[in-house]
Protein backbone atom coordinates (compact mmCIF):
# COMPACT_ATOMS: atom_id res chain seq x y z
CA UNK A 1 0.00 0.00 0.00
CA UNK A 2 1.18 3.43 -0.75
CA UNK A 3 2.34 5.88 2.45
CA UNK A 4 0.44 9.14 3.06
CA UNK A 5 2.54 12.30 2.65
CA UNK A 6 2.80 15.89 3.33
CA UNK A 7 2.36 18.98 1.25
CA UNK A 8 1.27 22.82 1.59
CA UNK A 9 -1.29 24.43 1.09
CA UNK A 10 0.39 27.72 -0.39
CA UNK A 11 3.06 30.25 -0.42
CA UNK A 12 5.03 30.39 2.85
CA UNK A 13 7.67 32.82 3.44
CA UNK A 14 9.99 32.88 6.92
CA UNK A 15 13.45 35.13 7.70
CA UNK A 16 15.77 33.79 10.42
CA UNK A 17 19.20 35.39 11.13
CA UNK A 18 22.05 33.69 11.99
CA UNK A 19 25.55 35.48 12.67
CA UNK A 20 24.53 38.56 10.60
CA UNK A 21 24.03 36.59 7.44
CA UNK A 22 20.07 36.70 6.79
CA UNK A 23 18.29 33.28 5.08
CA UNK A 24 15.19 33.91 3.47
CA UNK A 25 12.99 30.68 2.95
CA UNK A 26 10.40 30.37 0.39
CA UNK A 27 8.14 27.46 0.50
CA UNK A 28 5.40 26.64 -2.46
CA UNK A 29 3.24 23.49 -3.40
CA UNK A 30 4.78 21.73 -6.46
CA UNK A 31 3.32 18.95 -8.24
CA UNK A 32 5.60 18.90 -11.28
CA UNK A 33 9.35 19.74 -11.35
CA UNK A 34 7.99 22.28 -13.85
CA UNK A 35 5.72 24.06 -11.34
CA UNK A 36 9.07 23.83 -8.96
CA UNK A 37 11.89 25.28 -11.54
CA UNK A 38 9.22 28.52 -12.36
CA UNK A 39 8.67 29.04 -8.33
CA UNK A 40 12.59 28.87 -8.11
CA UNK A 41 12.95 31.16 -10.80
CA UNK A 42 11.21 33.50 -9.81
CA UNK A 43 12.40 33.87 -6.31
CA UNK A 44 16.29 33.80 -8.20
CA UNK A 45 14.50 37.04 -10.20
CA UNK A 46 13.21 38.95 -7.16
CA UNK A 47 16.14 38.32 -5.03
CA UNK A 48 18.94 38.34 -7.76
CA UNK A 49 21.27 40.84 -5.40
CA UNK A 50 21.41 37.68 -2.87
CA UNK A 51 24.71 36.40 -2.34
CA UNK A 52 23.07 32.11 -2.76
CA UNK A 53 19.33 31.25 -3.85
CA UNK A 54 19.77 27.58 -2.73
CA UNK A 55 16.56 25.56 -3.74
CA UNK A 56 15.57 21.85 -2.85
CA UNK A 57 12.15 20.10 -3.82
CA UNK A 58 10.46 16.76 -3.89
CA UNK A 59 8.30 15.54 -6.06
CA UNK A 60 6.15 12.34 -5.82
CA UNK A 61 8.22 9.72 -3.89
CA UNK A 62 10.71 9.32 -7.44
CA UNK A 63 12.14 13.15 -7.35
CA UNK A 64 14.28 14.74 -4.85
CA UNK A 65 16.82 17.32 -5.84
CA UNK A 66 19.13 19.87 -4.30
CA UNK A 67 21.72 23.04 -5.79
CA UNK A 68 24.16 24.41 -3.64
CA UNK A 69 24.03 27.69 -5.62
CA UNK A 70 27.29 28.03 -5.01
CA UNK A 71 27.78 27.32 -1.26
CA UNK A 72 30.67 24.42 -0.72
CA UNK A 73 28.51 21.29 -1.62
CA UNK A 74 26.36 19.79 0.56
CA UNK A 75 26.11 22.50 2.61
CA UNK A 76 23.04 24.23 1.85
CA UNK A 77 20.97 22.19 -1.04
CA UNK A 78 21.04 18.72 0.94
CA UNK A 79 20.03 19.75 4.62
CA UNK A 80 17.32 21.74 2.83
CA UNK A 81 16.44 18.12 0.94
CA UNK A 82 16.94 16.35 3.85
CA UNK A 83 14.83 18.85 6.16
CA UNK A 84 11.71 18.19 3.92
CA UNK A 85 12.13 14.42 3.64
CA UNK A 86 12.60 14.01 7.29
CA UNK A 87 9.54 15.90 7.83
CA UNK A 88 7.96 13.58 5.62
CA UNK A 89 6.73 16.14 2.73
CA UNK A 90 6.53 16.06 -0.86
CA UNK A 91 5.19 17.99 -3.96
CA UNK A 92 6.89 21.27 -2.48
CA UNK A 93 9.90 23.49 -3.36
CA UNK A 94 12.12 25.18 -0.68
CA UNK A 95 14.52 28.28 -1.41
CA UNK A 96 16.39 29.62 0.73
CA UNK A 97 18.00 33.30 0.10
CA UNK A 98 20.73 34.13 1.74
CA UNK A 99 22.76 37.64 2.11
CA UNK A 100 26.01 37.03 3.56
CA UNK A 101 26.44 39.16 6.95
CA UNK A 102 30.33 39.03 6.87
CA UNK A 103 30.84 36.56 9.16
CA UNK A 104 31.65 32.66 8.05
CA UNK A 105 29.79 30.08 9.34
CA UNK A 106 31.47 26.96 8.58
CA UNK A 107 30.37 23.85 6.98
CA UNK A 108 28.06 22.55 9.88
CA UNK A 109 26.87 26.43 10.69
CA UNK A 110 25.22 26.51 7.02
CA UNK A 111 23.86 23.54 7.15
CA UNK A 112 22.31 24.00 10.67
CA UNK A 113 21.38 27.55 9.22
CA UNK A 114 19.86 26.08 5.57
CA UNK A 115 18.01 23.27 7.24
CA UNK A 116 16.81 25.28 10.14
CA UNK A 117 15.14 27.82 7.65
CA UNK A 118 13.43 25.62 6.20
CA UNK A 119 11.92 23.87 8.78
CA UNK A 120 10.86 27.06 10.83
CA UNK A 121 8.80 28.17 7.62
CA UNK A 122 7.33 24.20 7.47
CA UNK A 123 6.21 24.92 10.93
CA UNK A 124 4.32 28.07 9.57
CA UNK A 125 2.94 26.69 6.82
CA UNK A 126 -0.42 24.93 6.54
CA UNK A 127 0.11 21.69 6.05
CA UNK A 128 -2.34 19.27 4.08
CA UNK A 129 -2.24 15.51 4.52
CA UNK A 130 -2.57 13.26 1.14
CA UNK A 131 -3.85 10.12 1.53
CA UNK A 132 -3.06 7.20 -1.00
CA UNK A 133 -6.43 6.62 -3.01
CA UNK A 134 -7.96 4.24 -5.55
CA UNK A 135 -9.37 5.23 -8.82
CA UNK A 136 -12.64 2.90 -9.04
CA UNK A 137 -14.30 3.48 -12.28
CA UNK A 138 -18.40 2.42 -11.63
CA UNK A 139 -21.02 1.51 -14.71
CA UNK A 140 -24.70 1.50 -14.37
CA UNK A 141 -27.62 1.74 -16.37
CA UNK A 142 -28.61 4.88 -17.44
CA UNK A 143 -32.24 4.04 -15.85
CA UNK A 144 -30.67 4.12 -12.55
CA UNK A 145 -27.64 6.50 -13.21
CA UNK A 146 -29.29 9.36 -11.66
CA UNK A 147 -30.14 8.04 -8.43
CA UNK A 148 -26.58 7.08 -8.12
CA UNK A 149 -25.13 10.24 -8.98
CA UNK A 150 -26.92 12.11 -5.96
CA UNK A 151 -25.63 9.00 -3.90
CA UNK A 152 -22.06 9.78 -4.96
CA UNK A 153 -22.60 13.96 -4.88
CA UNK A 154 -23.48 13.32 -0.51
CA UNK A 155 -21.63 10.86 -0.30
CA UNK A 156 -17.57 11.13 1.62
CA UNK A 157 -16.04 9.26 -1.82
CA UNK A 158 -14.57 11.86 -4.29
CA UNK A 159 -16.52 11.94 -7.26
CA UNK A 160 -14.08 12.92 -10.70
CA UNK A 161 -15.87 12.67 -12.98
CA UNK A 162 -19.04 10.85 -15.51
CA UNK A 163 -18.75 9.62 -18.66
CA UNK A 164 -21.87 8.72 -21.02
CA UNK A 165 -22.16 5.78 -23.28
CA UNK A 166 -24.09 2.64 -23.33
CA UNK A 167 -24.21 2.96 -19.94
CA UNK A 168 -23.14 5.51 -17.63
CA UNK A 169 -19.48 5.26 -15.86
CA UNK A 170 -18.76 7.47 -12.88
CA UNK A 171 -14.57 7.84 -11.94
CA UNK A 172 -14.44 7.93 -7.84
CA UNK A 173 -11.08 8.20 -6.12
CA UNK A 174 -11.21 6.33 -2.85
CA UNK A 175 -8.75 6.21 0.08
CA UNK A 176 -7.10 2.67 -0.10
CA UNK A 177 -8.05 2.17 3.29
CA UNK A 178 -11.99 2.66 2.38
CA UNK A 179 -11.88 0.65 -0.89
CA UNK A 180 -13.90 -2.38 1.02
CA UNK A 181 -16.75 -0.36 2.41
CA UNK A 182 -17.07 1.54 -0.62
CA UNK A 183 -17.89 -1.86 -2.34
CA UNK A 184 -20.07 -2.76 0.03
CA UNK A 185 -21.25 1.10 -0.25
CA UNK A 186 -22.34 0.91 -3.45
CA UNK A 187 -23.94 -2.74 -3.71
CA UNK A 188 -26.16 -1.27 -1.22
CA UNK A 189 -27.20 1.71 -2.90
CA UNK A 190 -27.60 -0.32 -5.85
CA UNK A 191 -29.12 -3.06 -5.02
CA UNK A 192 -25.69 -4.73 -6.88
CA UNK A 193 -26.91 -3.21 -10.29
CA UNK A 194 -23.29 -1.09 -10.74
CA UNK A 195 -20.01 -2.51 -11.61
CA UNK A 196 -16.83 -1.53 -10.47
CA UNK A 197 -13.38 -1.82 -11.34
CA UNK A 198 -10.53 -0.48 -9.24
CA UNK A 199 -7.80 1.39 -11.11
CA UNK A 200 -4.67 3.74 -10.70
CA UNK A 201 -3.36 5.40 -7.44
CA UNK A 202 -3.93 8.91 -7.22
CA UNK A 203 -3.83 10.88 -3.44
CA UNK A 204 -6.41 12.70 -1.95
CA UNK A 205 -6.39 15.64 0.85
CA UNK A 206 -6.97 13.54 4.03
Amino acid sequence: MAAPYLTIKNITEHEIEVRRSRFICALAPAGTEEAAREFIAGIRRRHADATHNCTAYIIGDRVRKADDDGEPGGTAGTPMLEMLGRRGFADVVAVVTRHFGGVLLGAGGLARAYGGAVGETLDRAESVAMVPATVATVTIDHAHAGRLDNDLRASPYALRGVAYGPGVTFEVAVAQERVPAFEEWLATVTAGRAVVTLGGLVYLAG
